[in-house]
């Protein structure tokens, strides 16, 4: 069809002579808020901005109730009217814009919160969405209103809460087979299995079970992996693989196997047994006969502790971790073999990944957050940086809805929001800023805290269908929501 030349001011009406224009080339990757018919290029005032440009995309799609749109040029948020764009990109107002809109960021607003009796170290969901559920398939679907929230807490005990807030069932205490010191890491490996760590040193696996009306549930010890002979702080989990990872202050990996028949026997010297014949300090074991096992293997390259570690998104076989010696590691889990490693200027505390851009996301203790690109045909350690907290970044998790999407925590009492195309480049490179500011609702009326002091962040995940869940020194799992907070998934 022939181009069709519309010329929109500030306010998005048409006027006859705008001062200074240039045209754009509207697009979007979702049917649903495409335009019925390609106008060409338009022409419009240079001086608009974000609000007069989603009137104007309102105008052409007929809206009946108009829909809050963000604009991208080439790949990164409008942040500034386009002559500040064309100025600052040094691009001639003669060019033809290729503008992109994408339904705007929805505040993820406050839900609920679950109150514990101490710090709240680990949060991990279950839904039909969450990889657990995924891994199950229809076999363990988890419809909407009926997921589950699992948190890990410094008295040592793990909960399953229902999205009512109620505790549906509390792991045993020590001397029934539970861990004998502070939860650091927990997981679902499917609707029925559960991982936990911790300060003791050992990994768990729990049996989950629940009767069709939730009344009665249970969370019953399967199996202790002794292996580590330090914290265990962090884990990864691949249910169809069997899998497990383990990051501890022991500057060690430990890769093992979930099924009881094909785990190595534990060693005999990190046994409850022996440590409590070898130290009266402590009391190490239990009163119930939970078989023990020990790991498929130890990867130890790390020269301090290690912080955090993932399975590689498309393939099992590879895993990555973070360190306190300031490196990202790349392991071949088949040989047990370290077959990368980038260096960083500080230490890193928490790992995710941006599978779909080759991305991984490093939180430090330098309050910032660095994407990596972990290809071997990199050419810089950090691809872009993020910057807004205020204290370490402990805690990561990827958006489930969006290809650019993340949410940090951390121990200045926040968790942010970030989308990686909300960026400007600076002379150190592409640095990212937040979109949201998830406060702790404990602080309500309060006043902001010092370096988060009371109120730090430990642990952090995000679920398409119950939102940002987080957990932290306020003794509470936090749950904050906003459909589609991050809009737009890539093709």
């Amino acid at each position: 069809m022939a181009t069709e030349t519309i010329i929109a001011s500030a306010n998005g009406m048409a006027t006859p002579d705008p001062p200074s224009q240039v045209r754009v080339q509207l697009s979007t990757r979702h049917p649903d808020i495409s335009l019925p018919e390609n106008p060409g290029p338009i022409l419009v005032n240079t001086n608009l901005r974000r609000y007069a440009l989603s009137t104007l995309v309102n105008t052409l799609l007929q809206s009946e109730k108009p829909i809050p749109f963000e604009f991208l040029i080439n790949g990164t948020f409008l942040r500034t009217s386009l002559d500040e764009y064309l100025t600052a990109n040094g691009i001639s107002a003669e060019t033809t814009l290729a503008v992109e809109y994408v339904r705007a960021i929805i505040p993820p607003l406050y839900l609920a919160s679950f109150e514990h009796d101490d710090w709240v170290s680990a949060v991990d969901v279950l839904s039909e969405t969450s990889p657990a559920g995924k891994w199950a398939g229809s076999a363990g679907a988890r419809m909407l209103g009926q997921e589950r929230i699992l948190s890990g807490s410094y008295d040592g005990l793990l909960r399953v809460w229902s999205m009512s807030s109620e505790v549906l069932v509390t792991s045993p205490s020590a001397g029934s087979g539970g861990h004998t010191s502070s939860i650091k890491a927990a997981k679902y490996i499917s609707p029925s299995h559960v991982a936990s760590a911790g300060l003791d040193r050992t990994i768990r696996l729990w049996k989950y079970s629940e009767d069709s009306e939730a009344s009665n549930a249970s969370l019953s010890p399967q199996i202790e992996l002794y292996g580590h002979k330090a914290s265990i702080d962090s884990l990864a989990v691949h249910q169809p693989s069997s899998r497990i990872l383990s990051a501890s202050a022991d500057h060690s990996l430990g890769l093992w196997s979930t099924r009881k028949f094909d785990a190595p026997a534990a060693p005999t010297s990190l046994l409850p047994s022996a440590t409590s014949r070898s130290s009266k300090r402590r009391k190490t074991g239990t009163s119930t006969s939970t078989p023990q096992r020990g790991p498929l293997s130890v990867l130890k390259s790390h020269t301090a502790p290690v912080s955090d570690t993932i399975f590689a998104p498309n393939d099992h076989t590879v895993a990555y971790s973070t360190s306190w010696d300031h490196s990202l590691k790349t392991w071949d889990l088949p040989t047990s073999t370290c077959v990368d490693t980038r260096s960083t200027s500080h230490s890193l505390l928490s790992l995710t990944a941006l599978s779909s851009l080759s991305l991984l996301v490093a939180g430090t203790s330098a309050r910032h957050i660095t994407l990596i690109d972990p290809r071997a045909s990199a050419t810089t350690v950090s691809a872009m940086t993020l910057r807004g907290h205020t204290n370490a970044v402990v805690s990561l998790a990827a958006d489930p809805e969006s290809n650019y999407g993340l949410v940090s925590g951390s121990h200045d009492g926040t968790c942010r929001v970030w989308d990686v195309r909300s960026s400007r480049s600076e002379k150190e490179g592409r640095v990212g800023e937040s979109l949201y500011v998830v406060e702790r609702e404990s602080l309500k009326g309060e006043g902001k805290k010092v370096g988060g002091e009371g109120v730090k962040v430990f642990g952090v995940a995000w679920d398409k269908g119950v939102g940002i869940v987080s957990g932290g020194e306020d003794k509470r799992v936090q749950v904050n929501r906003g459909k589609g907070v991050i809009s737009e998934k890539a093709a």
